[in-house]
């Protein structure tokens, strides 16, 4: 699919100016706005239909919550991040970069009617945000799935059925001894969304193929990485098969088998989770089940313009809109799950989950005897 800087690279000019071309809120001279509108038609680019109605009506930011806890892996924050920032350029929009862990922020920002919308990432199950970002009087798209989203717009992988599926691949390949080593402990205190759905999903599969369940937290770092690793190899000598879903750790969790004596995969297999970069960027291209961050990133803008337009427009490359729900009311709140009488009353859009895929590389393979 096209995009403004597709539009502005074929019309030699800035992909401010394409912006500008489509919104109006510039002159634009009109050799210079007849060459865009050629790109565009060449290229077949198809802008955001409401993007150039709100411009005129609105701030044209978007508020991005993205706190730096502990435990989390920057980097993959950061592919989150430009997926939102990118996605939002389409939209002549900027993106506000907030990085603390608490509500103050974006309620400095609501509250002065800085911004047009909220994004927020790094979701618990049990978020202590989410009675506030029910207040709001701007719409707030959540990129993760807390335990309770009434009132509240959704977008994530489904980690579910990433558990599920990195254990299913290995079984179906004929493992049966398979440890998980997985994020920090500091992630899975704090309940945070992502990590417990990855568990539940894995520890379902686990036991609906009759599987010992071997989980091992383990932290970001080299040392946390390498403990993690013989832990699980001193817990299970018969290993066969492991799951790493802890981005940080990969390299190391590699270095500490070979170290070890167990070769990958003649006689370990691994499956990572993580985002592609990732996988292709370790000693030996993982076999992986993507975390598409830019393209959820991007999702969670989509999910912005249609909670602003009243009537969402066709999504460009004519993808369809996720479906809308009425949140149930609960007793003494309204439809947003606000109590009675404060907050605004918003439909919302159903979870919108990316299903998830395995990619075969060069970790995984049969075992090469049947564990007794």
């Amino acid at each position: 699919m096209p995009t403004i800087d597709d539009v502005a690279r074929a019309a030699g000019v800035s992909a401010s100016t394409v912006s500008y071309v489509l919104s109006g809120k510039r002159t634009i001279s009109g050799p210079t706005q007849e060459r865009v509108r050629q790109a565009i038609a060449d290229l077949g680019f198809r802008p955001h239909a409401g993007a150039r109605a709100l411009a005129s009506a609105r701030t044209s930011v978007i508020a991005l919550m993205a706190p730096l806890r502990a435990g989390v892996d920057v980097n993959v924050i950061m592919q989150f991040v430009t997926g939102v920032v990118r996605r939002a350029r389409e939209f002549d929009h900027d993106v506000l970069l907030l990085t603390q862990d608490d509500m103050a922020g974006i309620e400095r920002v609501s509250h002065g009617s800085m911004v047009d919308a909220v994004i927020v990432m790094d979701v618990e199950a049990d978020d202590e945000r989410l009675p506030a970002l029910r207040g709001l009087k701007q719409p707030a798209v959540l990129i993760g799935l807390p335990g309770d989203e009434r009132g509240l717009t959704c977008v994530d992988l489904d980690f579910e059925e990433v558990g599920r599926l990195a254990l299913r691949h290995l079984t179906d390949l004929g493992h049966r001894r398979v440890a998980l080593i997985g994020p920090p402990p500091s992630v899975l205190e704090r309940h945070t969304s992502y990590a417990e759905r990855m568990l539940r999903g894995y520890r379902a599969q686990a036991e609906a193929a009759g599987l010992e369940v071997l989980v091992q937290p383990c932290e970001g770092t080299a040392v946390g990485a390498r403990a993690a690793t013989l832990a699980v190899l001193e817990a299970m000598p018969d290993l066969t098969g492991v799951v790493v879903h802890n981005e940080s750790a990969l390299p190391t969790v590699l270095s500490t088998l070979r170290r070890e004596g167990r070769r990958v995969p003649d006689d370990v297999s691994l499956v990572a989770v993580c985002p592609a970069e990732v996988a292709l960027s370790q000693s030996i291209a993982l076999t992986a089940i993507d975390i598409p961050a830019q393209e959820i990133g991007g999702a969670a803008v989509d999910l912005v313009m249609d909670l602003l337009t009243p009537t969402p427009p066709p999504r460009p490359g004519g993808a369809a809109a996720p479906a809308t729900a009425a949140a149930a009311p609960v007793e003494g709140t309204d439809p947003t799950g606000s109590p009675t009488g404060t907050g605004p009353t918003r439909a919302t859009v159903a979870p919108h989950l990316f299903p998830p895929h395995v990619t075969v590389r060069e970790t995984t393979a049969p075992p090469r005897r049947t564990p007794a």
